[in-house]
């Protein structure tokens, strides 16, 4: 027995050094041929795939056009009275035209005394500030570019696109300059309340990451065209959670050009005044639409025969005319009539719904440029 327990110690003690040895070899042959290393060969790749060929000629066409804009605000120090300007923020974006024309969102240069815009070659220019609507989260500034002037973006539609179609967007997300983040529409026609500002309709919905700093740069298709103006996230982090908004294209494309032309956006006119207070007294009493209070001599309304209402002798409001339908779209008060307005032209043709005495009536009338 005493043999047996002899033999089975000598095996185990065996069985243990080879096992050891086993597990250390790799730490001895690095030990003894690490003096030899010598960098490991690279492995071959083939092509690109077209997606990523695709997205690298998006990036390169569209990198130049796209601007890095940097604010301040000018402050008082009542101890020394002196007024100084202070860093505000960062924001993005891009070149509209050839005359120096840059669009932005409007909160990216709200109260700033002063923005200077970089273009991607590094050099920077002061801006002036052409005009803004808040309405719409734009701004327009314009830059003095003399020579070797970047170009402007080629423009492209957003009325046709469809959820999944493939995005980009570009901007300078936390300083970080033209940074390129990809995803897809995830939905289309999205509303979005800024803070105590008005509501911003028709949005587009990416999932393409958008931070803080990308405000303002372009949302692109797949084909490089612009379909978007990156407003605005959803996020209780402050960061992207991969719900972003943009400004579509076509909106884009009606407000810009007017803020050029005259420095502030209006929709088409029909030549009537509203008021948000009556729309609550109207509601009150269980009606919805747009109550007209007023209408301008010579202006569309009173050449269509709209009726305004008017004080009786006593002084009691007697209501006239309630817009309750435009060109068959129900309208429930007077901000859904000038966001039904704000997607017309002037010049166009439309078709009101008004309640009249009671009686639903139909009063064919056309649109006015902005008073």
């Amino acid at each position: 027995m005493r043999g047996f327990l002899a033999r089975l110690s000598a095996v185990t003690l065996a069985a243990l050094i080879i096992v050891t040895v086993w597990q250390s070899l790799p730490l001895l042959q690095g030990m003894i041929l690490g003096r030899f290393a010598e960098p490991r060969p690279v492995t071959p790749r083939g092509d690109l795939m077209e997606l990523e060929k695709t997205t690298i000629a998006i990036f390169e066409a569209s990198r130049d056009s796209v601007v890095f804009i940097t604010t301040a605000e000018r402050v008082f120090d009542p101890w020394t009275r002196n007024a100084y300007d202070v860093p505000r923020g960062t924001g993005s974006g891009f070149v509209w035209d050839n005359l120096g024309h840059v669009v932005t969102n409007h909160h990216v240069i709200a109260g700033a005394s002063r923005a200077v815009v970089r273009l991607a070659d590094g050099r920077s220019f002061p801006a002036r500030l052409v005009g803004s609507a808040p309405e719409h989260d734009l701004a327009v500034l314009q830059i003095g570019v003399g020579s070797d002037r970047p170009p402007p973006i080629p423009l492209g539609t957003s009325a046709d696109l469809r959820v999944g179609q493939m995005v980009l967007a570009i901007g300078n997300p936390f300083g970080l300059d033209w940074t390129m983040t990809t995803g897809i529409v995830s939905a289309l026609d999205r509303e979005l309340a800024e803070g105590n500002g008005p509501v911003i309709r028709g949005l587009i919905q990416t999932d393409a990451a958008i931070n803080p700093g990308n405000s303002g740069g372009p949302l692109l298709d797949s084909a490089g065209r612009l379909i978007g103006v990156n407003t605005a996230i959803y996020s209780p982090s402050g960061s992207s959670a991969g719900i972003g908004f943009a400004v579509p294209v076509e909106t884009v494309n009606r407000v810009v050009p007017q803020l050029i032309a005259t420095g502030r956006y209006a929709p088409p006119d029909i030549g009537a005044r509203f008021d948000p207070r009556a729309d609550a007294l109207i509601a009150r009493a269980g009606l919805h639409g747009a109550p007209v209070l007023g209408v301008r001599p010579g202006g569309p309304a009173e050449r269509a025969g709209l009726r305004p209402a008017r004080l009786s002798p006593d002084g009691r409001l007697i209501l006239g005319d309630v817009i309750i339908a435009l060109d068959g779209r129900p309208i429930a008060d007077s901000a859904a009539l000038r966001a039904e307005l704000d997607g017309r032209s002037p010049g166009e043709r439309v078709t009101l719904r008004v309640l009249r005495d009671g009686a639903e009536i139909e009063i064919p009338l056309t649109l006015a440029p902005p008073a």
